[in-house]
């Protein structure tokens, strides 16, 4: 039987981001995945520079081999509606494919890797669990994302979800990449007249990245047919008949979910953490990787959830975003006047600009995320109850 301080149950980017906070700590991380890397991964794919901060990773280290488009602002309209150029003459985003970053993020995270291991059963021990039967471990991380066998043992059901989505990611033809009008430096995102959801158009070189995700389950497959006609009819965009799938996620605060028991904690889509305003989930999904790994360091071996308390305190104040009077008193107009107002706003370049990208998609006034200067305080010595790597 393998046995190890920590076993993480996923390895996308908040399992891979966890062990990598815990790669000097003297902890014996092990983490398992049912899948074999490189694998797809649905996703709109672009992240901020505070993501690579974080996780100690220079843009020049990454790009040779791999996709890394830089963005340097967005293109914002609702459907059929004039477009607002968003131009912020500099680097603000990248564009990422998710199946190699997810694999850079993985190798290097320092951790034991199980590939095409799927998670079968768990168990409590008198000091922690067993896992599939063959694995001994002192604490479990659910990094399993929307659907994760160990937020279901939490005792959190498949309760609708906030935002569902459909998407494709596809290489053009030659033909179609010389002629095609979407820039890669400018994503292209289109708001549903309802503004319960938004479409994008993002381009990464030659790969083409459409999607449209709403809140509200319903007519999904309609609202993305409709779409796709807009993106033909509008901008020229070809998007294949097949390959558009769907996937589902929760958004912060919009579900009640235990992430948190004795010797057991939640991260990422598992816990529901994916920005209520853009529904973004790379960054928190890295970030409650990171956090989790901090608050473990800090239980001092001690799993129970009281110490592990820590983890949900901070990733709520790091998730938590204040409303201002505005949005605040938006919640009690009627529904039909917020569509009217919200479709006028998106057209003005100030609205788009200081509200919708620097607020809600690039939360600008949030700082670095970094627990650096705490690792080496934190580190684990290996005694006879820890395992060292």
């Amino acid at each position: 039987m393998d046995s190890c301080d920590v076993l993480i149950v996923g390895g996308g980017p908040a399992g891979s981001s966890c062990a990598w906070g815990l790669r000097q700590s003297g902890l014996d991380t092990l983490l398992i995945d049912r899948s074999t890397f490189p694998r797809n991964k649905l996703c709109g794919g672009w992240i901020t520079p505070l993501v690579l901060e974080a996780l100690e990773i220079g843009p020049e280290s990454y790009a040779p081999g791999r996709v890394l488009q830089p963005i340097t602002g967005f293109r914002l309209s609702c459907i059929d509606e004039p477009q607002v150029d968003i131009d912020y003459g500099r680097t603000i985003s990248y564009g990422i494919l998710r199946s190699e970053f997810d694999e850079y993020l993985l190798r290097r995270c320092g951790a034991h890797l199980r590939e095409g291991v799927p998670f079968d059963s768990i168990e409590r021990t008198g000091d922690g669990w067993i896992v599939n039967g063959d694995i001994q471990a002192r604490l479990v991380v659910g990094a399993g994302g929307h659907f994760c066998p160990v937020s279901r043992f939490l005792g959190n059901k498949a309760s609708a979800p906030s935002v569902v989505a459909r998407e494709i990611e596809f290489e053009m033809p030659a033909a179609q990449a010389a002629s095609c009008s979407i820039a890669g430096e400018l994503p292209e995102l289109y708001f549903c007249r309802d503004l319960r959801g938004y479409g994008w158009c993002f381009r990464k070189q030659d790969v083409l990245t459409v999607g449209i995700g709403r809140m509200d389950n319903h007519g999904l497959s309609q609202h993305c047919d409709e779409f796709l006609r807009f993106l033909k009819r509008s901008r020229n965009v070809e998007v294949p008949g097949k390959g558009i799938l769907g996937h589902a996620y929760w958004l912060f605060g919009h579900s009640e979910r235990a992430i948190l028991d004795d010797a057991i904690l939640l991260i990422g889509d598992a816990a529901g953490l994916a920005y209520p305003e853009s529904g973004e989930g790379i960054r928190p999904a890295i970030e409650s990787g990171l956090i989790a790994a901090h608050s473990i360091l800090s239980a001092h071996g001690d799993y129970s959830a009281a110490r592990l308390e820590l983890y949900r305190e901070l990733l709520n104040d790091r998730l938590r975003q204040k409303r201002n009077a505005l949005e605040s008193l938006g919640r009690f107009i009627p529904q039909s006047v917020r569509e009217i107002c919200g479709r006028s706003l998106l057209r003005s370049h100030s609205f788009c600009r200081n509200i919708v990208c620097d607020r809600w998609f690039l939360r600008v006034d949030e700082r670095p995320l970094a627990f650096a200067e705490q690792r080496s305080a934190l580190s684990i010595q290996p005694s006879a109850n820890v395992v060292s790597s």
